[in-house]
């Protein structure tokens, strides 16, 4: 469609990549072609996808195309938010300090420790024997 803007951004979180795209309309949020609700069941998980929106009133304003892979269901979405508040910024770039207060803009870098050869873990070992 000539005329509408579209905004993307790029989320990541654990092992997820969120692919955001925010058009103007009037709210859906489509997820792998799905919508909202149907992707993620949990009201929980939800809210916090839909935080940046919230915290910089423009809840209703977009419909939200997001692609996602990798990762499990707790990942994906914390790579959504970050991609969301990522494609507002790009939409209007004054949104950064309520983004910014919300933390929403900070990448979390935790990852899955890899397993380290000779033990049971990353971590755990195997039991110690003195004889």
């Amino acid at each position: 469609m000539p005329g509408v803007m579209e905004y993307r951004a790029t989320g990541r979180r654990k092992s997820a990549v969120a692919r955001v795209y925010l058009r103007e309309g009037e709210g859906k949020i489509t997820i792998n072609r799905r919508p909202l609700d149907e992707y993620v069941p949990s009201k929980a998980l939800q809210a916090e996808l839909q935080q940046p929106l919230g915290a910089t009133e423009t809840a209703g304003k977009f419909d939200i195309l997001i692609l996602l892979r990798g990762g499990g269901l707790h990942g994906q979405v914390g790579a959504a938010r970050l991609g969301i508040a990522r494609a507002l910024l790009i939409f209007n770039p004054e949104l950064r300090s309520a983004l910014r207060r919300g933390a929403f803009l900070t990448r979390d870098s935790r990852i899955k420790e890899r397993k380290k050869y000779g033990q049971k873990g990353a971590r755990k070992r195997f039991q110690f024997s003195k004889r």
